[in-house]
């Protein structure tokens, strides 16, 4: 399985950063995560914030709607092969930290499928005293009897891994000599079952990244202690993470090590016969798999060869022996178009799926190659205006699951036979609010410079354009990660139905075109993407769908920054800001947690000219004595170890010095999630759906 970082994900330990810049800074007090001073503070903000918004009359309407629909039965129990068995993790009103659980395919098949619990997380919580939050399983293939799971305090990313047999289910015990892994930043991954790839805390000072991922990986042999590993690489604690990991043809293992040298580029190494051999393809491609013999990239910028250029975003691949003999022979599986961009690779027994975005909405294609060697291409038969998801693919089969969903269509789950492209749908959500009621449009819209920016509109059949609707815009526009359409019930039942208008913004930053479309936004350029959320909600008013008034805001993490810039750019333009676990401080953001690691997305603030550039969007600069901003509401969360929640603290202690009105509220646990379980999870979004009734209506 490909170890890929993804955006905003892993961070170094909950301390405080080495203040830099203090003297600057008079809040820096309140990046201590647990010290006595900032948790009172925190305890302060939170009661003032819940009174207030919790007041709004329909609040407890708002908790029942989203617990209903979080512990529905009704939902579809997503699940992923392994060996004969299919897997789920589970979470309702019952198991609020959540059951790992498997049945058959034959049983998940039926209505209500028969299922075995495999490990239970709320006893075992129970039973050590522990508030532990699952966070994956990694299962050894072929064999798949062993895995590692991984199990986090209150829902941070620093995790403790055990390892565990599915046979048994239970935990391996220490006359076995199981690989168990104290809480870290760990990335472990199998190599057979007896040994794994290591990148963890070594404690030497010297073994993680300024990022705070591991920088060295390490084999480690069963039945040796953690510090009897054996080094394989040493990457250089500048750059991003280093990590280990196994691709498999067919069945045939490839041994990877990869050094990421920042968020965007990387160098990759084949490790065999305890020697490791350089991969001579470019720095900022994307390894997406292994088939039939030949290894397949994703190119971020153009590839000149011999035989020609071969265009950014396209796929391409060449044989792994002549890239082990530094003699690749690239040819082209897929390439994009000025429309069309390339979402997913999937790699199954016999043949490649490609998910494509046309101008954002999904089509799977089938490839296969004929005697010949040349590529044919056959889609896949799904309806073209909504959202293809395929999942659990696997290389001894070319069946797997396909979920389909749009914005008022629920979720149906498809088995799709690989062979010939029939489909089965065996599970569909029902509808959970009024569907019917509404309608979904996609607008284009021209940026400042000229581009043509989509969005996409979900509003009542018969909505008056009289500029007086309540209208929510989401964006996130960074990492390269595509926003989709997507049913959600939550917000039908407390938004679409309470009268409001969803808006989801698919601006630069973002992958929706591809490489370029993310690009055309980074560093100095980030300001695109800001012109283009504030093309989208002008046009908005232009539409007369809503106006400032009744206009707000929502964004997470990435996306807490880009609303964060927003309404600091233009307050004049937005009524409401919901700004959750965000980056706010961009002049120390590289010093907190995993900020170092995103330096290739926003620049380096340490570098004058780049903050230069920064500090012309950055939020916790750009607060203006005596400009009248809109009421924002952050949240934030405790036990967020990817974005530091001193972000959002910070930003609103300056805010409440400065006289600006202001909501706060930090879950004391659940990670960059937000919250730790179901209850938590429905009283917080409830509070976001209270807080915009409170200000757009």
């Amino acid at each position: 399985m490909l170890k890929r970082i993804i955006p905003l994900c892993i961070a170094s330990a909950m301390t405080m950063a080495t203040p830099v810049h203090a003297e600057e800074d008079k809040y820096i007090w309140l990046e201590d995560v647990e010290g006595a001073k900032p948790m009172e503070w925190v305890k302060q903000q939170n009661a003032l914030s819940a009174a207030h918004i919790k007041a709004y009359p329909g609040f407890d309407n708002l908790v029942a709607n989203s617990l209903e629909i979080l512990n529905d039965k009704a939902r579809i129990p997503y699940a992923s092969r392994i060996g004969d068995y299919l897997y789920n993790f589970w979470k309702d009103e019952t198991h609020q930290r959540g059951i790992y659980r498997r049945t058959t395919l034959a049983e998940f098949a039926k209505a209500q499928p028969n299922w075995e619990t495999v490990l239970d997380i709320d006893a075992l919580g129970k039973a050590e005293g522990v508030n532990w939050v699952f966070k994956g399983i990694e299962c050894q293939y072929p064999q798949n009897e062993r895995c590692l799971v991984s199990l986090s305090r209150g829902g941070a990313d620093a995790a403790e891994v055990r390892e565990f047999n599915l046979t048994t289910k239970s935990f391996v015990d220490s006359t076995q000599q199981p690989f168990v892994l104290a809480e870290a930043k760990s990335m472990l991954s199998w190599i057979d079952k007896d040994s794994v790839f290591v990148g963890t805390d070594f404690g030497d000072g010297q073994s993680m990244t300024d990022s705070g991922y591991p920088s060295v990986v390490k084999l480690w042999q069963r039945g040796t202690p953690l510090s009897a590993a054996k080094l394989v690489f040493r990457g250089d604690k500048t750059s991003v993470a280093v990590s280990g990991y196994v691709m498999f043809d067919d069945k045939t293992p490839l041994n990877i090590v990869t050094e990421s040298l920042t968020f965007y580029t990387a160098k990759h190494y084949v490790y065999q016969n305890k020697k490791l051999v350089s991969l001579p393809i470019p720095e900022d491609a994307d390894l997406k798999g292994y088939f039939k013999g030949q290894l397949y990239i994703e190119l971020k910028s153009d590839l000149v060869t011999k035989k020609g250029t071969f265009k950014q975003g396209a796929i391409v691949y060449t044989p792994v022996d002549k890239l082990i003999a530094q003699k690749p022979a690239f040819s082209e599986l897929v390439s994009p178009t000025k429309h069309a961009s390339i979402s997913q690779v999937s790699f199954s027994q016999n043949a490649i799926f490609v998910t494509w975005l046309d101008d954002v909405k999904s089509q799977l294609v089938r490839y296969m190659q004929n005697d010949k060697g040349d590529w044919q291409s056959k889609p896949v038969p799904f309806e073209a205006n909504g959202t293809l998801s395929v999942f659990d693919v696997e290389r001894d089969s070319d069946d797997f699951f396909v979920n389909y969903t749009s914005f008022l269509e629920p979720a149906s789950l498809y088995r799709l036979n690989g062979a010939s492209l029939k489909t089965d749908k065996i599970k569909a959500m029902p509808q959970q609010f009024g569907a019917d009621k509404f309608v979904t449009q996609q607008y284009f819209v021209e940026s400042k410079d000229g581009t043509k920016v989509p969005y996409f509109v979900v509003m009542a059949k018969d909505i008056k354009l009289d500029n007086s609707n309540p209208t929510l815009l989401y964006g996130y526009g960074g990492f390269e990660v595509s926003r989709l359409p997507a049913y959600s019930a939550t917000i039908g039942k407390n938004w679409l139905e309470q009268g409001g208008v969803y808006v989801l913004a698919n601006i630069r930053g973002g992958g929706e075109y591809g490489p370029a479309w993310h690009q055309a936004a980074l560093k100095q350029h980030r300001h695109k993407a800001y012109e283009d959320f504030e093309a989208i909600a002008e046009d908005l008013i232009a539409r007369k769908i809503t106006s400032s008034k009744h206009l707000g805001i929502q964004g997470g993490s990435n996306g807490g920054l880009l609303v964060g810039a927003a309404f600091t750019r233009r307050p004049e333009l937005y009524n409401a800001v919901v700004c959750q676990v965000p980056l706010l401080d961009m002049k120390r953001y590289n010093k907190l947690l995993a900020g170092a690691s995103w330096m290739g997305e926003y620049g380096n603030p340490d570098i004058a000219q780049e903050w230069a550039y920064i500090k012309t969007y950055s939020p916790y600069h750009n607060l203006t004595p005596g400009v009248t901003y809109p009421k924002v509401f952050f949240t934030t969360s405790t036990r967020d170890d990817r974005v530091h929640p001193a972000h959002a603290r910070k930003m609103v202690a300056k805010m409440a010095d400065m006289g600006i009105d202001v909501l706060y509220f930090e879950n004391i646990e659940g990670g960059h999630a937000g919250a730790a379980d179901n209850t938590q999870a429905a009283e917080l979004s409830s509070m976001v759906y209270a807080y915009l009734m409170q200000q757009l209506r």
